[in-house]
């Protein structure tokens, strides 16, 4: 009886990362193609303290997505968006120094993109690992230099 209840308990405790994973997923408000590209545009020709929330709002979004594929099984597509991920954390790392309007949203909206894509990574494969863990690790430095931002301010 004891090992039944211990199993159950294991299982349960291993499938949590997928769960947190989907349910965070669910959560989300998707957006279709044109409104993403409609978004991705805004932000290119934003003024430059604007930039950075708005990329920043991409980088959310695409940790979703990203988010969701996993959850799918979808790694090759997992991964093209990660890429997309590291482009947008690239952009908002260069923005961050500027005098950037909303910062503590774009840290706020930072942190939840590092977590959820902390909790994704749990339930990939070894061999897809590396993309993650590098993708994660671009998340926690940007997020960083916003929250030294913030507290400069």
């Amino acid at each position: 009886m004891r090992s039944t209840v211990a199993s159950i308990v294991l299982v349960f405790l291993f499938s949590l990362p997928t769960l947190a994973c989907a349910a965070s997923a669910r959560e989300e408000v998707e957006l279709d193609s044109a409104a993403l590209a409609q978004l991705e545009q805004r932000a290119q020709h934003a003024e430059a303290r604007d930039q950075a929330y708005l990329y920043t709002e991409l980088v959310q979004i695409y940790t979703q997505m990203a988010g969701k594929q996993m959850a799918a099984g979808d790694m090759d597509q997992a991964t093209v968006t990660l890429k997309r991920v590291q482009h947008y954390a690239a952009l908002v790392h260069a923005g961050v120094a500027r005098d950037a309007k909303k910062l503590k949203n774009a840290e706020m909206i930072m942190q939840a993109a590092t977590f959820r894509l902390g909790q994704c990574m749990r339930m990939v494969s070894s061999d897809d690992k590396p993309t993650v863990e590098s993708t994660l690790h671009q998340l926690d430095k940007v997020h960083d230099e916003l929250l030294a931002q913030v507290f400069s301010h």
